[in-house]
């Protein structure tokens, strides 16, 4: 049966990280988050506010490296939690967002065969190359890499498939990631939203793991 609450907690606790919070796939975009580190917080926001989620949540721990991954970990399969049996969902979303001079758009299957891919289109790669490697999220120690360990574990755990586009990169990283957040929000709702005429799992199999 579909779970009409569709809501989860987060709730990690290794011998490197304490993660505790709720997620809320039906909400209002309201959240409490606290992982230690601003950037991070700042693109949850934007993540949690723009699909229309409600997370809280708060996370310490001895590495950067270790409270991303984790944060990730406990995020993704919150989502797949709240999920349930998939019943009804729209399974496929897709959503471009533009912020000043970048485009980045997100496209979503909740197929349950997690995979994350990134393309980047020709006309602007060697730009966004060099953003991705030398760049930095404002004045902070957060990079590309670390939201992508982030983005990794989350798609692991929540079982999406997620492909993202970069159209247009000529601006900084904390454009590119906003962007980035932004369309994931967006899309994951799309995909997670319940069509009316659909009846059961949407999916020839008859499930999706």
């Amino acid at each position: 049966m579909f779970n009409k609450k569709r809501q989860a907690q987060l709730q990690r606790k290794t011998n490197e990280v304490d993660i505790l919070g709720q997620f809320n796939l039906d909400g209002s975009g309201k959240t409490k988050i606290d992982t230690g580190f601003e950037p991070l917080n700042h693109l949850l926001t934007l993540f949690i506010f723009h699909g229309l989620f409600d997370l809280d949540l708060k996370a310490k721990g001895d590495l950067q490296h270790h409270i991303i991954e984790d944060i990730g970990i406990a995020l993704g399969k919150a989502l797949k939690e709240s999920l349930g049996d998939k019943q009804g969902i729209r399974r496929y979303g897709t959503f471009s967002v533009t912020m000043d001079k970048v485009v980045v758009e997100a496209n979503i299957d909740i197929s349950g065969r997690p995979s994350l891919a990134k393309k980047i289109t020709d006309n602007n790669k060697a730009i966004v190359d060099t953003t991705l490697a030398e760049d930095r999220f404002d004045d902070t120690t957060f990079s590309f890499k670390d939201a992508e360990e982030f983005l990794e574990a989350f798609i692991q755990h929540s079982g999406l498939s997620v492909v993202y586009i970069i159209k247009s990169g000529e601006g900084d990283l904390h454009h590119l990631l906003e962007a980035l957040f932004k369309a994931l929000g967006k899309a994951i709702d799309q995909a997670s939203q319940i069509d009316p005429r659909r009846r059961g799992v949407p999916s020839t199999k008859g499930i999706i793991d």
